[in-house]
């Protein structure tokens, strides 16, 4: 089974201060890059006066970093390694410094940008992207019981229309696809017409 993957819902903000330097973290879900392009722009603007905006995200096909005029690979990648050990996708966050006078060293600065990744993540909702397959089936009325419940043990509620025949819609999670469908097949000895979808992150 691949590692999990999981989303925002809500982003979430943090605050650490070291030595006087003050590091606000900020994380916003996205989908595309330009999307995180207006944030980081919007985050800009709102911090005018900081010193540094620091930034990393991450998409289902393209991942981002910039130490925002820190020394090299002492912001953004500590800041990607956050997002990418927590597993989540379709995220941004970013990084403010307001500096306070004293140097902190690149060992200094990795921890803080860390921290101040970590807390932001800590304070965000989160949920879990499941695999999932589209499935749709028709089946006979006198089925309709005994489909409905199977689908109810696997956790999902399906979306039924009554035409000539009963069509039934579903998103099921990748995991629980080749059971359903064998006991769908069962129950019906064989008579439901059954299709399923590609995989899909829903």
């Amino acid at each position: 089974m691949a590692e999990k993957i999981y989303r925002l819902l809500e982003g979430g903000t943090s605050e650490v201060i070291i030595k006087k330097s003050r590091f606000l973290g900020i994380t916003f879900p996205v989908e595309t890059a330009e999307e995180a392009a207006e944030k980081i722009a919007m985050i800009r603007k709102k911090y005018y006066d900081a010193r540094h905006n620091c930034y990393a995200y991450r998409l289902v096909d393209q991942e981002k970093f910039s130490d925002d005029g820190e020394p090299s690979q002492t912001a953004g990648k500590p800041m990607m390694d956050v997002l990418t050990g927590a597993g989540l996708t379709g995220v941004l966050v970013v990084v403010t410094r307001y500096f306070g006078g004293t140097l902190l060293g690149t060992g200094g600065l990795v921890r803080a940008y860390t921290e101040a990744a970590k807390e932001a993540v800590k304070n965000s909702r989160i949920s879990e992207i499941v695999p999932k397959r589209s499935m749709v089936l028709t089946i006979r009325y006198p089925e309709l019981g005994k489909i409905q419940y199977l689908f109810r043990e696997a956790g999902v509620e399906p979306v039924v229309e009554y035409e000539e025949q009963i069509t039934i819609r579903a998103d099921v999670p990748e995991e629980k696809v080749g059971q359903l469908t064998s006991a769908i097949t069962e129950a019906t000895a064989g008579t439901a017409e059954l299709k399923v979808g590609e995989i899909f992150l829903g």
